[in-house]
C-alpha cells in the first residue's frame, strides 16, 4: 500500500479521537475545591477583577463557597466578603467557623465590621467579637448601636488624628512608620484634637509640606466641619453636596471625636438605599439574591404576593357589586383594565417624580400639600387629555356616545386620583419612617383598580337608559 493509500484511507478524526475539551474556569475552581488545593484556588481567584471571582464564589453551592473562604488567604477572602452585596456578605460570613470568620472580619474596615456582625445572631456576633482584639470589638459594639442610615452606623471609627501640641515633623514622621496603617485612614486629612477628643481643627496636607516642621498643629489648623453620630443620611448628602471634602468628623453629643464619615460611603449608602426602594417597587421584600435558600426567596416573595391576593379580592368586590350592570351592559368589560391601567401608570409616574425628588433632598414630607397641587394640576390635564381620548374610541367602537362619555369621565376622574396618590403618598410614607416606594406597589394599585371600577360602574348605573 502507497503512502498516499494510507493517507486516503485513515479515518476523519472524530470527536472521540480530539483532544479533550479544555476546562473552563469554572470547572477548575470546583477540581480546586474538592481537592483542598488552596494554591490552585489562590492562583485561579486572586488575578481575577473581584467581581470576577465573586461570581465564581457565588456559583458554588454553600458547601463549597465555606471551603472556599477556609482555604483562599485571608486577605483575599476579606476582599470578597466585601465585594459581595450585604445579604450575600452576612450569609457567607456566619456560615464559618468563629475565628475563621474573626479573621476574615478583622480586616474589613469598622463600618462593615458592624454591618456584618450587627446582622448575625446574637451568640455567634459574641463569639466572632471574642476572638477580636478588645479594642476592635468595642469599637465594633458601639457602631453597631448606631441607626444605619446615620453618620455613626456610616462613619468607621478610625480616625486619623493628632493632639493640637503635635509638630508638623511629627505628623510627617508618622507618615513612614512602618507601624501606621494608612489604608485604614484613606481619604482623610489629619485632625486635631484637644485634651478631652474634641476636633478644634483639620490640617490640609498641602499645609503640612509648606509648614516648617518645628510648626505646632494649632498654628497652620483650620477650623473643621463636623457632623453628630445622628445626622442623616440626607443631611449629610447635602453636606457632601456642597463641600468638596472626601471625609467629616463624626462626633458624640459632647463633642468627642468617635469616627469618620467619607464621601464614598455616603455615595455608596445613597445607592443602596435607592436600589432597596427599586426592588420594593417589584414587590422584592429585602436585599434578595439567587445564590440564597431557595425557601427564603420564595417565603420573601410570597409575603408580597399573598398580600397583593387580599387587596385585589378587595377590587373585585366592587366589580361584584355592579354585576347588574355589567350583565346589562357588557361592553363596559372591554373599558374597565383600560381605565385601571392607565391610572395606574399615572400614579407611578407621579410616585417616580415624588422618588427622585427625595433622593436628591428636594422635597420632604412637610412638602406634601406643595407637592399635591403640582400634580393636581397635572392629573387635571392629563386626565382631561386621556379622558377625550379614550371616550371617542369608546365611542366610535361602540357607536354609542354615552359609554364614551362615562368612560372618559371615570378615566379623567382616576387618573387625578392616581397622580395625588402617587406624588403624596411616598412623603407621608416616610413621615411615618416606611419605605416610601410601598406607595407604587398594592397600595396604589389596589386603590387604582377599586377607584377605576367604581367610577366605570356608578356612572355606568345612573346612565343605564342611555346605554341600552
Amino acid at each position: 500500500m502507497t503512502e498516499d493509500t494510507e493517507l486516503l484511507e485513515r479515518p476523519e478524526p472524530t470527536p472521540e479521537n480530539d483532544a479533550p475539551a479544555t476546562p473552563t474556569l469554572r470547572e477548575r475552581v470546583k477540581a480546586a475545591v474538592d481537592a483542598r488545593d488552596a494554591e490552585q484556588l489562590q492562583a485561579l481567584l486572586e488575578p481575577l477583577p473581584l467581581s470576577a471571582a465573586l461570581r465564581q464564589l457565588l456559583a458554588l453551592s454553600a458547601d463549597d463557597r465555606d471551603r472556599v473562604l477556609e482555604l483562599v488567604p485571608t486577605e483575599l477572602a476579606a476582599a470578597l466578603v466585601e465585594e459581595a452585596p450585604h445579604a450575600a456578605a452576612t450569609e457567607l460570613v456566619e456560615r464559618l467557623e468563629w475565628d475563621r470568620a474573626a479573621e476574615i472580619i478583622d480586616v474589613l474596615d469598622s463600618d462593615l465590621q458592624a454591618d456584618l456582625i450587627g446582622d448575625l445572631d446574637s451568640e455567634d456576633a459574641e463569639a466572632i467579637l471574642a476572638e477580636l482584639e478588645p479594642e476592635d470589638a468595642a469599637d465594633v459594639r458601639r457602631l453597631v448601636a448606631y441607626e444605619d442610615d446615620t453618620a455613626g452606623g456610616l462613619m468607621v471609627a478610625e480616625a486619623f488624628k493628632f493632639p493640637v501640641t503635635a509638630t508638623v515633623g511629627a505628623v510627617l514622621r508618622s507618615f513612614v512608620d512602618e507601624e501606621q496603617d494608612f489604608e485604614r485612614y484613606r481619604g482623610q486629612h489629619p485632625y486635631v484634637i484637644d485634651t478631652e477628643g474634641r476636633p478644634v481643627g483639620v490640617v490640609s496636607l498641602r499645609g503640612l509640606l509648606v509648614a516648617k516642621r518645628s510648626a505646632k498643629l494649632g498654628a497652620i489648623m483650620i477650623e473643621p466641619i463636623v457632623v453628630t453620630v445622628d445626622t442623616t443620611l440626607d443631611d449629610l448628602q447635602d453636606l457632601f453636596d456642597r463641600h468638596s471634602f472626601l471625609g467629616l468628623p463624626v462626633v458624640e453629643a459632647d463633642g468627642r471625636l468617635v469616627g469618620v464619615v467619607s464621601r464614598a460611603a455616603i455615595d455608596a449608602a445613597a445607592l443602596e438605599r435607592a436600589e432597596s426602594e427599586t426592588l420594593r417597587l417589584q414587590g422584592v421584600v429585602g436585599d434578595e439574591l439567587r445564590s440564597m435558600p431557595t425557601w427564603l426567596r420564595s417565603r420573601r416573595r410570597l409575603m408580597w404576593l399573598t398580600a397583593n391576593i387580599v387587596l385585589n379580592v378587595i377590587a373585585a368586590s366592587v366589580i361584584s357589586a355592579y354585576e347588574e350592570t355589567l350583565a346589562a351592559v357588557i361592553a363596559i368589560a372591554v373599558f374597565l383594565p383600560m381605565v385601571s391601567d392607565m391610572s395606574g401608570c399615572s400614579g407611578n409616574q407621579a410616585v417616580g417624580v415624588t422618588m427622585r425628588e427625595l433622593s436628591l433632598g428636594v422635597v420632604q414630607p412637610k412638602d406634601a400639600m406643595r407637592v399635591w397641587l403640582k400634580e393636581l394640576s397635572v392629573g387635571v390635564i392629563n386626565g382631561l387629555a386621556l379622558g377625550v381620548l379614550i371616550g371617542l374610541v369608546a365611542w366610535f367602537w361602540k357607536g354609542n356616545v354615552w359609554l364614551g362619555a362615562v368612560i372618559g369621565a371615570a378615566l379623567a376622574l382616576n387618573t387625578v386620583l392616581a397622580v395625588s396618590i402617587g406624588g403624596v403618598v411616598p412623603l407621608l410614607l416616610k413621615r411615618l419612617g416606611q419605605g416610601p416606594a410601598a406607595a407604587s406597589g398594592p397600595l396604589l394599585t389596589t386603590i387604582t383598580d377599586m377607584a377605576g371600577f367604581f367610577l366605570v360602574l356608578s356612572l355606568a348605573s345612573l346612565l343605564m337608559p342611555y346605554l341600552i
